[in-house]
């Protein structure tokens, strides 16, 4: 970890307030959900402040995952600098984001994170394989003190300050709630709320698996996309009936996955963040459109890094 201090965390606040990384290396194989290309990932330690940064090693380009950087939201989230891209990297992003992970080398020889099985669930399990360890620097946090909203038509995004009167809120605290809306009757109207911690993210939502609508996959191929999507790596909705053969992992799937999209589009704000999250039929470009909107306006946050560095002191 290029001589960074560190010890193995234990999944609880206080050690949130400290900077985290990987405890080793640990590579990944798998198939591109929209180019079809088998691609190979390596996630590696990092040092303190390194933040999150994907390397293109094919093009030998590094692209740092901030919101700034975000050059495509089209299905799926897309990162780029100059010619360089990387495309697909909601669910990792997710599940870095849901354990708490702010330093990572994340080398991919293509412009594409694999889908896996549609969820952020093997990523999860891979930095589990990795080890988490907390660094001796404290965590970087933004807390929202006034509310920043986006809209697009009936669909809304919303950052607002945490509520101090919800029980065991210590800093830094994301409250999640997240509404969807499809004519499908398969999937209806559907809410979920979750604080966005270790534990709840990877029991209650990591699981939860990307989906598409039978009506729109020759449409999105004929576009290029979902070259490489299957039942084994995404739910499919034809009206009422789903169409893989085992049905899905939990009741409220649909939604859960919407709201790991947003964890892992939020990562893109670089620090962890403290305060409340409530969107409606949200998008990555929705998603992104809020961050954008969020450091527009300096009076809507507040860097309280120094306050983290107390706590770690303490």
């Amino acid at each position: 970890m290029d001589g960074s201090k560190g010890h193995t965390a234990p999944e609880t606040n206080a050690s949130l307030w400290s900077q985290r990384t990987l405890k080793s290396r640990i590579p990944c194989v798998g198939t591109a959900v929209h180019s079809g290309r088998r691609v190979s990932v390596t996630l590696l330690p990092a040092p303190a402040d390194h933040g999150i940064v994907f390397r293109r090693i094919d093009l030998g380009r590094d692209i740092p995952a901030t919101y700034n950087r975000v050059v495509d939201t089209m299905l799926c989230t897309t990162i780029g600098e100059g010619s360089a891209r990387i495309g697909t990297i909601e669910h990792l992003m997710a599940a870095l984001a849901g354990a708490g992970v702010d330093n990572v080398l994340i080398e991919v020889d293509g412009p594409e994170i694999p889908i896996m099985d549609g969820s952020a669930a093997p990523f999860c399990f891979l930095l589990e394989c990795a080890g988490i360890v907390s660094l001796e620097t404290p965590r970087k946090v933004i807390e929202i003190r006034r509310p920043v909203r986006v809209t697009d038509g009936k669909a809304f995004a919303e950052l607002r300050p945490f509520d101090d009167t919800a029980p065991g809120g210590s800093i830094p605290t994301l409250d999640m709630e997240v509404s969807i809306d499809f004519a499908e009757v398969a999937i209806g109207r559907q809410t979920i709320n979750l604080r966005l911690t270790p534990q709840n993210f990877r029991e209650a939502v990591a699981p939860a698996r990307t989906f598409a609508l039978a009506r729109d996959i020759n449409h999105m191929r004929e576009l290029g996309f979902a070259m490489g999507g299957s039942l084994d790596n995404a739910i499919v909705v034809d009206g009422s009936k789903i169409l893989n053969p085992g049905g899905l992992r939990m009741k409220d799937e649909f939604v859960a996955h919407k709201l790991v999209d947003a964890v892992g589009d939020l990562a893109l704000a670089g620090a962890a963040l403290h305060g409340r999250f409530i969107a409606n039929r949200p998008g990555h470009g929705l998603n992104n459109k809020l961050l954008r909107a969020l450091f527009a306006r300096q009076a809507a946050w507040a860097d309280i890094t120094q306050e983290s560095a107390e706590a770690v002191a303490a």
